[in-house]
């Protein structure tokens, strides 16, 4: 298959191959020199040597062809379903699941889960293993709201609304320290230059991220609890951005927070609402996910430190 990618404006001139390892998370420099000299890596149309200087406005084409998709294992992991029909399903993803199968867990995903709950179901029992579409992510350590494609149809039409950033998300975050107002923090995000499991907003290769935000309780100076909503979808990109102006997520060791909550093993992030057009009826629905327990009850101790 090919894969064109634009070279954004602001973009420094670089090497071809650092460009192309900087795409793909899991790509080493290495791989990406042999792609291009094999000629599966050109340039505006043509092919290039590892050590050409790309600037902004040329076009990188990838033309290795995509593996075959591995088959998902149903698993009988429970999931609250928050609705479903023919089209698509919204679920409440509890924190600590990670999407989909990959190196370092193959089995006990959210993809594994909704196999199984897609399989048992009567448009499929007759044969054949249900293929649910991912549309979007919640990382491993954040709960909330999930919407999952049941038909090709459904999965381009949520795509689209994912893609021009016309879905509503309203995420709550408790982060560190006192936040004085809301506001909005626009800075481009790419992989981290030193660990590419990490999201900087100092990546050689970055992107436009928007991130809005609103004060809804104050904790003293300790920490304040946020609305957050996201105009971009860019790999954590909540938890970089708050990050970025000295209030990083509580509990995101990832990031910044301070290690004086020892009893949360995650970010205190939730996907509250998630709101979009129905890609059959046409109409808009929001669908809403409770805060999960452990979040209430770093509220509720809170609440009670700062009443003293």
């Amino acid at each position: 298959m090919q894969r064109l990618t634009k070279v954004p404006a602001g973009q420094s001139p670089r090497r071809l191959d650092v460009f192309v390892s900087a795409q793909r998370a899991h790509l080493s420099r290495t791989t990406a020199q042999r792609w291009i000299a094999s000629g599966l890596i050109t340039v505006n149309g043509r092919r290039a040597k590892a050590s050409q200087r790309i600037r902004p406005g040329d076009v990188v084409a990838c033309h290795v062809a995509a593996r075959e998709p591995l088959a998902v294992e149903p698993e009988p992991i429970p999931l609250e379903i928050l609705h479903e029909d023919a089209e698509l399903l919204v679920v409440n993803k509890p924190a600590g699941l990670v999407m989909h199968p990959a190196p370092g867990h193959w089995t006990g995903t959210v993809l594994n889960a909704l196999v199984h709950h897609m399989t048992l179901a009567a448009d499929v029992a007759r044969g054949g293993r249900a293929r649910p579409g991912l549309v979007h992510r919640l990382d491993k350590g954040t709960s909330g709201v999930l919407v999952v494609a049941k038909t090709e149809a459904a999965h381009r039409a949520l795509a689209r609304q994912f893609r021009t950033h016309s879905i509503h998300r309203v995420y709550l975050a408790l982060v560190g320290g006192r936040v004085k107002r809301g506001g909005v923090i626009e800075q481009a995000l790419g992989r981290d230059r030193s660990d590419r499991r990490r999201v900087s907003t100092r990546a050689v290769s970055a992107r436009r991220a928007v991130t809005e935000f609103r004060v809804v309780e104050r904790f003293g100076a300790s920490a304040t609890l946020l609305d957050v909503r996201p105009r971009t979808g860019r790999m954590h990109q909540i938890r970089v951005h708050l990050a970025s102006i000295g209030h990083p997520v509580v509990g995101d060791a990832t990031y910044g927070a301070s290690a004086s909550d020892p009893g949360l093993d995650r970010p205190m992030l939730h996907a509250a609402v998630l709101g979009f057009v129905h890609p059959a009826t046409g109409e808009y629905a929001e669908h809403s996910a409770p805060l999960p327990l452990d979040m209430a009850r770093a509220l509720a101790a809170r609440r009670a430190v700062s009443a003293d």
